[in-house]
């Protein structure tokens, strides 16, 4: 039986760090649960949820080319279907715009390829710098500039 994405499959905590816990597999491999993985809720210490013992069911969420194996308990558990969305005319019809007149930015209709963290955070930088560059000829020009005296 090899390891595929998606199957379930018991296993046995044998180590456990701040991170997660790694959990022996049928015919002796090894994957780890990361902390993120383990309960639905916030887990702040693992070792109010795992001790090492545990046989524990989990589910494969991917395996590296590496040999790592990522693995998620509660993906492993079956929960009951999430009832439907209502449907688009169940809806209330009026929402009241609470953004002072200004027209709403809707991001579906932006054109933008998708962006990397460096090209965001590269954009962020530039608008943050853009803004207070702004902000501080503002000010300077309300004060009578950077050397005036205030008497």
């Amino acid at each position: 039986m090899s390891i595929e994405v998606g199957s379930k499959l018991k296993g046995k905590v044998t180590g456990i760090t701040k991170f997660g816990a790694f959990v022996e597999l049928p015919e002796g491999s090894t994957g780890l649960v990361h902390i993120s993985e383990v309960a639905d809720k916030y887990v702040k210490d693992i070792n109010e949820h795992l001790k090492v013992g545990d046989m524990v069911e989990v589910k494969v969420i991917n395996v590296e080319k590496d040999g790592k194996i990522g693995l998620s308990i509660k993906k492993a558990k079956d929960r009951p279907e999430r009832s439907e969305r209502p449907e688009r005319g169940d809806r209330k019809e009026f929402r009241p715009n609470t953004n002072s007149g200004r027209p709403r930015h809707n991001r579906s209709n932006d054109h933008r390829p998708k962006e990397n963290f460096e090209a965001k955070m590269a954009r962020f930088l530039k608008d943050s710098e853009d803004r207070l560059s702004s902000l501080k000829r503002h000010t300077e020009s309300k004060r009578g500039g950077r050397g005036a005296k205030r008497g």
